[in-house]
């Protein structure tokens, strides 16, 4: 590995282990998870939408808010705030989270159709799971925290 590589991979280390960042994350993630058990019950209950698609409705609502608040706390100093370092920054997140979806809902629906285990415990399970891939993949690539 050359030394700029793994400068590189130092860098990006240093970056995702800030303890307070990662504290707000997680308390976002909360929040998150709140909307995101909440969107999924309303439809499956009450809508009656199929498990898999209350889900991916749930997810994409669930990732605007926590995207909002991310922006304006947890990342509210790493990047220009113009409209479009913004509206990029929204793209790369729902991008960069999807990767984080594709490993929630795959958690989900294996506990849900293998496991029998209720929906939204299943839904949480997976969501903490994914909760590892969403935080690295949104600081190193949605907000760049490892330039400050």
């Amino acid at each position: 590995m050359s030394d700029s590589l793994a400068d590189a991979i130092r860098t990006r280390g240093r970056a995702l282990v800030s303890t307070t960042r990662f504290g707000q994350f997680a308390g976002v993630g909360v929040v998150g998870a709140t909307v995101d058990n909440g969107v999924l019950l309303v439809l499956v209950e009450l809508a009656d939408a199929g498990f898999v698609l209350a889900k991916v409705v749930a997810w994409a609502i669930a990732i605007g808010v926590v995207f909002a608040i991310n922006e304006a706390w947890t990342f509210a100093s790493f990047g220009d705030m113009s409209p479009r370092a913004l509206g990029k920054r929204l793209g790369r997140s729902y991008v960069v989270r999807f990767a984080g979806f594709l490993v929630t809902l795959a958690v989900y629906w294996g506990l849900v159709t293998l496991f029998d285990v209720f929906y939204l415990l299943a839904n949480v399970i997976g969501l903490a799971v994914g909760f590892v891939v969403n935080y690295t993949f949104e600081s190193l690539f949605t907000w760049k925290v490892h330039r400050d």
